[in-house]
């Protein structure tokens, strides 16, 4: 029987690439989404994977859609949190909500989605959590404390998680990637990338959403059972560690 992997915010940008790269390899996939029905109905027509939307900042909400999605598809195996948003803003000019926000949905959502499957997989003896974090989890940025503080939290909760975990066959790693060719990113205005974005990447480029699903086949394989607590960059030597 095929392994089951559910991917969150995974039917627009580098979740629809991991849902699409694992669903080649023969998984049973399933893409959680936040709140874009059009994107989301359209991800579903053109790969034929099973889509489920649930907000992942509400526990709650990731427990019945966890329920749902383990009803309808099979007993979660394989967990890639990539769901996450931006509030960008000066910290001096930062808000109460932009800060709750991002760290609710980013970190928080960690919590929500690992809490309910996590029994399972120990149960099972076996599970692959991938947690998509940052470029800037590692290095900071400029007027995203709240982003930062986030993706570096996934970090710490990855290392932690694996370290409990490690006797019972569930591998929990961390993916950072820098500058990806995303809607996000593809909305930043032409002379801001060309002048003050690419320069900083030695190789030249942004990265593709197919470069970084294909890190995450790589994770999850059965053969990938040593590699555990760690975090991987790929950001095209903007960054190294």
């Amino acid at each position: 029987m095929s392994r089951v992997a559910l991917v969150t915010g995974g039917t627009r940008g580098i979740g629809a690439a991991i849902a699409k790269a694992l669903k080649k390899e023969g998984y049973k996939v399933a893409a959680n989404y936040g709140g874009n029905d059009e994107a989301a109905a359209k991800f579903k027509a053109e790969t034929g994977i099973p889509v489920f939307k649930w907000d992942v900042s509400n526990y709650d909400a990731c427990v019945e859609g966890l329920k749902k999605v383990e009803a309808e598809v099979g007993p979660i195996d394989i967990l890639v949190n990539n769901a996450g948003i931006t509030r960008d803003a000066m910290f001096h000019k930062m808000t109460p909500d932009h800060w709750n926000a991002v760290i609710s949905t980013n970190l928080g959502s960690l919590f929500n989605m690992c809490r309910p499957v996590i029994e399972g997989m120990r149960a099972r003896k076996f599970g692959r959590i991938v947690n998509i974090s940052s470029i800037n989890g590692q290095k900071g940025q400029m007027g995203q404390t709240n982003y930062s503080a986030a993706k570096a939290g996934e970090i710490g909760f990855t290392k932690a998680l694996a370290q409990e975990n490690a006797k019972v066959g569930i591998t929990v790693n961390a993916i950072c990637p820098g500058y990806i060719n995303t809607e996000m990113v593809q909305a930043v205005p032409k002379d801001v990338l060309e002048k003050n974005i690419l320069p900083q990447i030695p190789v030249g480029r942004l990265g593709e959403p197919d470069e970084i699903a294909r890190c995450v086949v790589f994770l999850v394989a059965d053969g990938a059972g040593f590699i555990t607590g760690s975090t991987m960059t790929v950001n095209g030597a903007q960054y190294i560690v």
